[in-house]
């Protein structure tokens, strides 16, 4: 089985979080109401220099998958 790239998680913990979960490598979940991310893999100190480059262009595709799974739902 094939997991996709982005999941969508949801939380009543948590009611206003818009959570995204992205499953490959950096593997990571993001809370796109604040932008807050939750790493789930350990970097050594080389890899987060390069990760902090990367994690805007992140957010974005995250962004774009919860917008693109809202519009759908809207359909």
């Amino acid at each position: 089985m094939e997991i996709p790239k982005f999941l969508l998680g949801d939380n009543t913990d948590y009611p206003s979080g818009i959570f995204i979960v992205h499953t490959e490598y950096p593997r990571f979940i993001i809370n796109l109401e604040n932008d807050e991310v939750e790493w789930l893999e350990e970097f050594s100190k080389d890899d987060e220099d390069e990760l902090e480059s990367e994690t805007e262009q992140m957010i974005k595709l995250a962004t774009e998958f919860y917008d693109r799974e809202v519009s759908r739902y809207e359909d």
